[in-house]
């Protein structure tokens, strides 16, 4: 896992091994929330370097492999659990399923239980909060789109009915800005959405985007991870500041 500092402009090792570490997210607290795929894992460094395991199984059965997270404003953790991590030693440490599918989990702040959300998809990958948190938007890797979820009081989802279809190779991560527009990463760039589903345009870029993420202090940085490289583009959008950030 590496680490650029804006200041120099130094790259550098954060972590290393880093279990094949995939998304990460930050949490209201400052701690990195990661993803382990090789390590089947969801795990927190906290402030004095250590690391706190959140989940890595369900139901006593190991997790596949933990691909990317993102925080409710409710302290909640919330995970996808795609299969690439065992599918093969490429990207993690071949393995056979224990739970037999790839859903989604959230994580409760209180009592650390890992309960599963959504067992519909294909491939689970990207996903993201709306400005308001009523809805939760998630990418399914394998058919090439992206779900939209209505977000319950109590923390169940609502049907997710298809956003977006991907055009360019298949969605990853995704992010949202202050209007609800929806930014998600494909083989050609970013693609960006109306909140209606609307392809409104396209950022090109010469590498396959991964993940991406709005940074700085007013959140008008776009920070990209691609193929080889970190790209990064002051914006005129702002990136969603949700509650309690």
């Amino acid at each position: 896992m590496l680490r650029w500092d804006e200041t120099t402009g130094a790259v550098g090792v954060f972590r290393q091994p880093a279990g094949y570490a995939n998304g990460h997210t930050v949490d209201r607290c400052g701690r990195l929330v990661s993803c382990e795929q090789g390590n089947r894992r969801v795990t927190r460094t906290e402030a004095d370097g250590t690391d706190t395991v959140l989940a890595d199984r369900y139901r006593g059965r190991r997790l596949n492999s933990p691909n990317d997270v993102v925080e409710h404003s409710d302290g909640s953790i919330w995970f996808t659990d795609p299969s690439y991590g065992i599918d093969s030693d490429y990207e993690g440490n071949r393995a056979d399923p224990e739970i037999g599918g790839n859903h989604v989990y959230r994580i409760d702040p209180h009592s650390g239980e890992v309960r599963l959300v959504a067992d519909d998809f294909g491939q689970p990958n990207g996903l993201a909060f709306g400005p308001d948190e009523s809805t939760l938007y998630v990418v399914d890797t394998r058919h090439r789109h992206i779900r939209r979820f209505g977000v319950g009081g109590d923390g169940k989802l609502g049907d997710g009915g298809v956003f977006a279809t991907c055009d360019a190779g298949s969605f990853d991560g995704v992010r949202l800005d202050e209007a609800g527009r929806l930014w998600a990463a494909a083989h050609d760039g970013l693609h960006c959405f109306d909140p209606d589903g609307t392809l409104l345009g396209k950022l090109h870029l010469p590498e396959v985007v991964a993940n991406f993420t709005f940074g700085g202090p007013k959140r008008n940085h776009l920070f990209v991870c691609a193929s080889s490289s970190l790209f990064t583009l002051r914006v005129n959008v702002n990136g969603v500041r949700h509650p309690g950030r």
